[in-house]
């Protein structure tokens, strides 16, 4: 079938997949997980990057649902993708984001849940390192994230709202080393690559972020040596800084409002820390 072909009433189309149900099953697996809070009704994790947090295309094992699925199962055999959709999961990060996720244990606590992530009620809060200095020190940006139309796995802004669904991203200057800048990324709504891709809009890819252009000096000075100090920071952090810092929300059945924070994780301090030594040797700070 060609893009362009136009579906008429009455046609039938038949669509065949090579994925089949087996290959998002959720297969209980051994694994460390950090839980930074758990009762009878949820269980908070801190995600490390690198890990999916579940099955897909190419990713079928090792992700942070198999982990938790086989954690259930200790405590409780009888507990199923049946009984517990998806093991509670109620909203994802992306695979090299690291930082808080919530899960439910229960059907009430998931419903209740995710009805928080659908009203936009639920509190959260990123840490950004980014390339450039930005020109104003708090902001929002409000525009359409989509699939890109050329490329189907990258989203985009589209601030006519011609594509995409609606997005709106708050943002704070926690601290600026000249280059690059250390900022809070607070979500108003929950898109797939929301704040990658509303950066980049901004023109301030995150730092290290190989699909959205932050793999690549974006700011900065010719020299060699600068170019060795970019790499070295590449280096210590092999992925787009950025963490899912707080979440906060309401206890699906207690009704108490819970906030959880996680510290920045190494690779990203690690980065913060020599930018601010290079951004004081040279007094480059904005």
């Amino acid at each position: 079938m060609k893009p362009n072909f136009k579906v008429k009433g009455l046609d039938e189309i038949i669509v065949y997949s090579d994925t089949s149900a087996a290959d998002t099953e959720v297969v209980p697996e051994p694994m460390e997980l950090n839980i930074a809070f758990e009762d009878e009704h949820l269980m908070m994790i801190n995600k490390p990057a690198g890990m999916v947090v579940h099955p897909g295309s190419g990713n079928y094992t090792g992700t942070l649902l198999n982990g938790v699925a086989w954690y259930l199962k200790q405590k409780d055999p009888g507990v199923t993708e049946e009984s517990l959709p998806r093991f509670g999961l109620v909203h994802r990060i992306d695979k090299n984001t690291s930082g808080l996720l919530v899960l439910a244990k229960t059907q009430i606590a998931m419903s209740k849940l995710a009805k928080q992530f659908y009203d936009h009620t639920v509190t959260r809060q990123y840490v950004a390192l980014v390339w450039g200095d930005l020109k104003e020190d708090s902001g929002t940006i409000i525009a359409h994230v989509g699939r890109n139309q050329r490329f189907r796995k990258l989203f985009e802004a589209y601030p006519d709202g011609e594509h995409g669904k609606e997005a709106i991203t708050h943002y704070q200057v926690l601290e600026r080393f000249g280059y690059t800048t250390l900022v809070r990324c607070i979500l108003e709504t929950g898109r797939t690559h929301q704040i990658r891709v509303h950066m980049k809009y901004l023109g301030h890819p995150l730092f290290n972020d190989d699909t959205y252009g932050g793999d690549k000096i974006v700011k900065g000075t010719v020299y060699a040596k600068y170019r060795q100090f970019v790499e070295n920071c590449f280096a210590l952090c092999p992925r787009h800084a950025l963490h899912a810092r707080t979440l906060g929300f309401i206890h699906p059945v207690s009704g108490k409002e819970l906030f959880f924070e996680a510290d920045i994780p190494s690779d990203i301090q690690s980065v913060i820390n020599k930018w601010r030594s290079y951004a004081e040797q040279k007094n480059i700070i904005g």
